[in-house]
């Protein structure tokens, strides 16, 4: 296994990896909080400027990777709340194209940093 790095996304805030290379031909992303790695803020502008902040940090690691956004087989998303998962999936049909990855999208009592989205990713080389 090999883990990737960016300082082009936030750096990991508890001991694990950004993403991890599995050396099987998939790579697993850790769940992205939507924070600016150069401000270390959250985007104003609520659930779709932090889902367009997270995907963008998604990308980062990816390319970090050697990879791309059509790489991404499967994603989970995490809402703090549910009634936010239209406006996310409008700003996350701008990031993927089809075949669209496999997702799960799921409501979350909360948080890290009380962040209103988080995604995950697997990625296939």
């Amino acid at each position: 296994m090999k883990s990737i790095s960016t300082p082009k996304a936030p750096a990991a805030i508890g001991p694990y990896s950004q993403a991890i290379d599995s050396g099987t031909g998939l790579v697993f992303l850790s769940g992205q909080l939507p924070i600016n790695p150069a401000t270390g803020a959250f985007p104003e502008g609520g659930i779709q400027a932090q889902t367009r902040q997270s995907l963008q940090n998604v990308k980062a690691i990816l390319e970090e990777a050697g990879l791309g956004l059509a790489n991404v087989v499967k994603t989970t998303v995490f809402l703090a709340d549910m009634g936010d998962f239209a406006a996310m999936n409008e700003v996350y049909a701008q990031f993927f194209a089809q075949p669209f990855p496999a997702r799960s999208a799921v409501s979350v009592k909360a948080l890290p940093k009380g962040a209103l989205v988080e995604i995950e990713c697997i990625a296939a080389r």
